[in-house]
């Protein structure tokens, strides 16, 4: 089973090395890594051909925003399953993927997977924020307004190419758009791999909580044009948790 892993990025110069080395360390023999930059000016371009080697496919050209940059590596995908690394993050460990394509080649019949992953501040010692355990699926927890975290996601590369790719009208959060067409909607079959996955920075207070409030806006969105009844009750809930994506 091959697996198509895509990092997409624009002025990631800081992180960019770190994600690159995570993915590259995976002790799986088949991956197909992919790298979408966005014109960089602030040197990630040197960082990132410097693996160039090492990368399965690099494009570095000015995109309508990190949704479209996605998009245009899902067209250019050719493994089974596909996942993201976004260039803020790493994985957990050097097992990941290896727990992804077990897990898969357990039941064919699944479609996608998920874990868990931890916050960590954006500084050179990487304090613990907080943990996100994904928890076993349910089509109840999604229509409540929970989603599996976006970059734990492994979807089938069939499945994307029959259900679509990201919305580029949702600029901020078509993740979350992305995650509900898939398991709202078409209700694909998921499996939970209890497991951290992957690693996530945070950035400053000011920063991360004005981010928050335009993805919840966004979200509220989402969710109405979905169809939820349970939008408003949705908006509330995430809306009471900013305070756990603001670095103390």
């Amino acid at each position: 089973m091959r697996i198509t892993i895509i990092t997409v990025c624009y002025n990631r110069k800081a992180t960019i090395e770190k994600a690159i080395k995570s993915v590259l360390s995976q002790n799986y023999h088949d991956i197909e890594y992919i790298i979408i930059d966005g014109n960089s000016k602030d040197g990630t371009q040197k960082v990132i051909e410097s693996y160039k080697d090492r990368i399965s496919q690099y494009i570095s050209e000015p995109d309508k925003g990190m949704y479209d940059a996605i998009n245009k590596g899902l067209k250019l995908a050719t493994g089974d399953v596909i996942g993201l690394m976004h260039s803020d993050d790493e994985f957990y460990d050097t097992k990941a993927i290896s727990r992804i394509a077990a897990r898969f080649n357990t039941d064919s019949s699944i479609e996608g997977i998920y874990g868990d992953g931890v916050y960590v501040t954006n500084d050179s010692d990487e304090r613990l924020v907080r943990d996100r355990i994904g928890g076993v699926f349910s089509l109840k927890k999604v229509k409540g307004g929970w989603l599996p975290l976006h970059p734990t996601v492994y979807l089938k590369k069939s499945v994307i190419d029959k259900h679509g790719l990201y919305n580029l009208d949702f600029k901020i959060a078509s993740d979350t758009e992305f995650l509900l067409r898939y398991l709202y909607k078409y209700k694909i079959k998921m499996s939970y791999i209890d497991k951290y996955i992957v690693k996530m920075r945070m950035g400053g207070m000011s920063t991360s909580f004005k981010t928050a409030l335009k993805v919840l806006n966004e979200d509220y969105r989402i969710y109405k044009y979905h169809g939820l009844t349970a939008a408003q009750a949705v908006f509330l809930k995430k809306g009471l948790a900013l305070k756990q994506y603001i670095v103390q």
